[in-house]
């Protein structure tokens, strides 16, 4: 059985299996008209798809940090280092040579450095041979009393006209330097006690030329420096300030101080004195300020940081200084409108690392941003987190 052939006259066509029964005949379609169809379905689909993309976009929010702007207080502040030392001391030294003994406290202990002394209190003493010697108090208190005894009778026989008025005045005058050489003699005896006129503490006591405490029993010659005292109670830090900084300083003018040890201890004081001079070198002056010591933490040689408090204003508009940035060379925030934030140039005012003062640009209770406003601008869509 062969297969049947459509006549060889018939015009050419496609042949749709399925679509049609056997020897239907579709007259006249051709491949390159459903190529054509099908490109424009698919054009249609792409339309559609685009126009789907465009109906589904998502408005994107930054996120940022807010806070409300509130009241505080701010200062204009000289931040300086500078070097504790005691406002004044006393050195005490030996003006009789002999031997010197340290003295004891209450209890009966020989005295150390840093234990407290009071007004009139016997730091040390020197004795022995020496110091008998050099304030022969016998030997001129036997020399007055002679002197004495001869001016009194010397005084009978003026007045029974025995003697000249001259020879009474020789007597007289004897009398004197005999006094005066008795009671130097005593002072000298009292000068080997050596009394503190000052209360404080005791910053050096007994030590050799090397630095090393000498004992009990050492034989010391005049002019040994036996020890030194002062009051720790105040101290003054001495400061240098460049010159420019001498418009602003002035005695009487509040100040804190801060030593590493103490983190969170502050310590309050105030200038007493600056230098009447500039040093020509540094270009710096010195400004001594008295600081308040009554724990007696701080010690003298202490290297610490001063504060001087120049302006202070209370109760002010203050934000904090992360939320201040600049554009165009302006300072600005960016306060919070809703969903926006809104741009806002501010003048700033007194501050410190942390906090300022805005003088015109914001009001009390205002939120502006504080974080994430790095790629803001004037009106973009925020989300608020944290």
């Amino acid at each position: 059985m062969s297969a049947r052939r459509a006549p060889s006259s018939a015009a050419p066509g496609l042949r749709l299996p399925g679509l049609r029964p056997p020897g239907l005949r579709l007259p006249g379609l051709r491949l390159p008209g459903l190529r054509l169809l099908v490109a424009a379905a698919a054009c249609a689909s792409i339309v559609g798809c685009q126009a789907a993309a465009t109906t589904d976009t998502v408005d994107f929010l930054v996120p940022v940090s807010a806070t409300e702007v509130a009241t505080g207080n701010v200062e204009d502040l000289i931040v300086a280092t500078g070097t504790l030392r005691a406002a004044e001391s006393i050195a005490l030294q030996v003006e009789t040579p002999g031997r010197l003994q340290i003295g004891r406290n209450e209890d009966g202990r020989r005295l150390a450095e840093g234990d407290r002394v009071v007004p009139d209190q016997m730091i040390a003493e020197v004795t022995g041979e020496d110091a008998r010697l050099a304030a022969r108090v016998g030997a001129t208190h036997q020399a007055y009393q002679g002197a004495l005894a001869e001016r009194d009778a010397r005084a009978k026989l003026f007045e029974q006209e025995l003697i000249a008025a001259e020879e009474l005045r020789r007597a007289e005058t004897a009398l004197e330097d005999a006094k005066a050489t008795w009671e130097q003699s005593l002072l000298t005896e009292d000068r080997a006690r050596m009394l503190t006129p000052i209360g404080g503490v005791l910053m050096e006591l007994a030590r050799d030329a090397s630095g090393m405490p000498i004992a009990d029993g050492q034989l010391v010659s005049q002019g040994f420096q036996v020890a030194r005292i002062a009051p720790v109670d105040s101290l003054v830090a001495d400061i240098d300030l460049v010159g420019p900084e001498l418009a602003r300083v002035h005695p009487g003018q509040k100040g804190r101080l801060r030593h590493f040890a103490w983190e969170n201890v502050t310590f309050e004081g105030a200038v007493v004195r600056l230098s009447p001079e500039v040093d020509p070198t540094t270009h710096t002056f010195r400004a001594e300020v008295a600081i308040n010591n009554p724990g007696g933490l701080l010690r003298p040689g202490m290297f610490v940081e001063v504060t001087l408090v120049v302006e202070q204003r209370t109760d002010v508009p203050v934000v904090p200084r992360e939320a201040v940035t600049e554009r165009g060379g302006r300072r600005v925030v960016f306060v919070l409108d809703g969903q926006r934030a809104v741009r806002r140039e501010v003048v700033l005012g007194l501050g410190d690392d942390e906090i300022a003062e805005v003088r015109q640009g914001l009001e009390v209770g205002e939120r502006i941003v504080v974080r994430g406003l790095e790629t803001l601008t004037d009106g973009t869509r925020v989300r608020v987190s944290g």
